[in-house]
């Protein structure tokens, strides 16, 4: 196994081209189906976020890698296979996103129920999947270099 160094940066790495390939598509897939109370704008959104004004997209790449830091160093203590534990990582953040996010800004705690939340755990869900399927190939060509 990688040192935890590895692991981490790697799992920055893995998360962060999780959120431009798997969530950007599930975001897609729900602005394309425009279905009543789970539409998006369209993918790879570039409006600024506050307070430093950086494109959405670079900010979910940022937030996704924080998340995949800590994925990348538990990873060696999970049983179940990468992807499942991805998929378990993206229900975590979804209900991150959900309770804890809006709780701190002092927003309403749960508001969308019950599409926002099947829209949360669909975007972040095919995140998180998506991370728990390139960490290893990335951990897999870290340990055998060409």
């Amino acid at each position: 196994m990688q040192p935890p160094l590895s692991r981490a940066l790697l799992g920055f790495i893995a998360a962060g081209l999780s959120v431009l390939i798997f969530h950007q598509a599930m975001w897609e897939a729900l602005h394309l189906l425009a279905l009543p109370g789970m539409g998006m704008p369209s993918a790879y959104p570039t409006d600024p976020i506050p307070p430093l004004g950086v494109p959405r997209i670079a900010n979910l790449c940022f937030w996704g890698g924080l998340y995949g830091i800590v994925f990348g160093l538990v990873l060696p203590r999970l049983t179940a296979p990468a992807w499942v534990c991805g998929l378990g990582l993206g229900i975590i953040a979804a209900l991150v996103g959900l309770l804890v996010v809006p709780a701190i800004k002092g927003l309403p705690v749960g508001a969308g129920w019950p599409l926002g939340w099947v829209r949360s755990f669909l975007i972040n869900g095919f995140w998180g999947l998506g991370t728990g399927l390139i960490l290893p190939l990335l951990l897999q060509r870290r340990r055998h270099p060409v």
